[in-house]
């Protein structure tokens, strides 16, 4: 018989496999414990936008509290980075020796390329060998370090040159592999200029990397379903079933039923990971990045949550509800509400530029978040924290802070 998990209990297993509820008391995380989290959450999405703080270092404020950033710097880069990046949800850091489970998603964007008979790759291979040649006899290097007035800048929004296309088609390929970055802008080096050779030589059957790339989602939700489990990785329905069956086979997946995840608000199929932890309750109190695992899948964080959550970054700003980079509020097991949060550096400000509760929050919401902004101040080397009328929430997140 399948067993039944509450959905409040598959709240907490969730946020358990995502490391919260397991915080050291007053203690403030080193790499050991950066590299521990990345371990368990599996990776850290890269995003550009840094209107608060850049997504891959939110994670581990969510999980700790305030930490040294430049600890977290000394796993991605140095002479011996323990993180890499590449494709795996979106652009991301993960783990270095995850990095041979990708290879049959850097074939695949290679023969993408070659069939397409419009891409860009095919009109430019003299710039693609040129580049490699680059890299072979100057050692790993930025876009703008190979550039030069020949390369004309297009398009409007990201105006990248054919250095950087073609950096990041060969990146895409696994031709060239990063090594670092430099005020966040990648270095693209040569993967033996970049890896171990032990880490070049290892090869994993697509088969293989599908089911080592399942089984490490399973194990950072905890509990979902086959789609959660695919999400995670970008991995497409067949392969991740298939994995799941060979996973379910061997003990490490069980199948298990959530009330409410099923069509029609009927119980659902799901797996639970056999080292999940079930914990009787969680306090979480915490801010969120929009790229933390928590909530990067909207249809989980719905039904994990009952959280309708979209980014409006690209929503024109009349049309904007929340704001333009809402963070969602953790507290307990349950997301409560969002805040919309900008590092104003000029003027040492943290502007709470509206805050907004979500149906049935606590009463206690604004006492709880007002130490996680104080903390988030500090964190950030601001001298202030300005709160905006805005929003449901903001007439009482301003009375706690004042």
């Amino acid at each position: 018989m399948v067993q039944s998990v509450s959905p409040a209990l598959a709240r907490r297993v969730a946020l358990a496999a995502q490391g919260f509820g397991s915080r050291p008391a007053n203690a403030t995380p080193g790499i050991r414990q950066l590299g521990t989290m990345v371990d368990r959450l599996g990776l850290l999405q890269i995003d550009s936008v840094n209107v608060f703080e850049r997504s891959h270092y939110m994670p581990a404020f969510s999980r700790f509290g305030a930490y040294d950033k430049a600890q977290l710097d000394r796993l991605t880069s140095g002479t011996a980075p323990r993180l890499t990046e590449y494709w795996a949800h979106e652009a991301s850091y993960l783990p270095l020796e995850a990095w041979p489970l990708f290879r049959w998603r850097m074939q695949a964007f290679r023969d993408r390329s070659a069939r397409a008979t419009d891409d860009w790759s095919h009109g430019n291979r003299p710039m693609l060998d040129w580049l490699l040649a680059e890299l072979a006899a100057n050692g790993p290097m930025r876009a703008s370090d190979v550039e030069h007035d020949a390369n004309k800048r297009s398009g409007p929004w990201w105006g990248w040159s054919d250095v950087k296309t073609g950096l990041e088609t060969l990146f895409r390929w696994g031709d060239v592999a990063a090594a670092g970055r430099t005020r966040f802008e990648r270095v693209y080096g040569l993967p033996e200029q970049v890896y171990p050779a032990a880490l070049l030589d290892r090869t994993v059957s697509r088969t293989d990397a599908h089911r080592e790339l399942v089984s490490r989602s399973a194990r950072s939700h905890g509990i979902g379903t086959a789609k959660d489990f695919a999400d995670y990785y970008r991995l497409k329905t067949p392969p991740t079933l298939a994995a799941i069956r060979d996973l379910e086979d061997s003990g490490e997946l069980l199948p298990v039923e959530v009330p409410g995840w099923g069509k029609n608000n009927t119980p659902g199929p799901a797996w639970l990971h056999r080292d999940a932890r079930l914990p009787r309750r969680m306090d979480a109190a915490t801010i969120l990045s929009p790229f933390d695992p928590v909530v990067w899948e909207r249809a989980r964080a719905l039904r994990l949550y009952n959280f309708h959550y979209r980014i409006e970054i690209y929503t024109p700003e009349p049309k904007r509800i929340f704001g333009y980079y809402s963070l969602p509020i953790l507290l307990g097991d349950t997301i409560v509400g969002r805040v919309d949060l900008k590092n104003d550096r000029q003027n040492s400000v943290l502007r709470v530029q509206s805050a907004w509760l979500e149906p049935g929050a606590p009463a206690d919401t604004a006492a709880r978040l007002a130490p996680v902004l104080r903390a988030a101040a500090l964190w950030q080397g601001l001298g202030e924290i300005h709160v905006a009328t805005k929003g449901t929430l903001a007439p009482a997140l301003e009375v706690e802070l004042r």
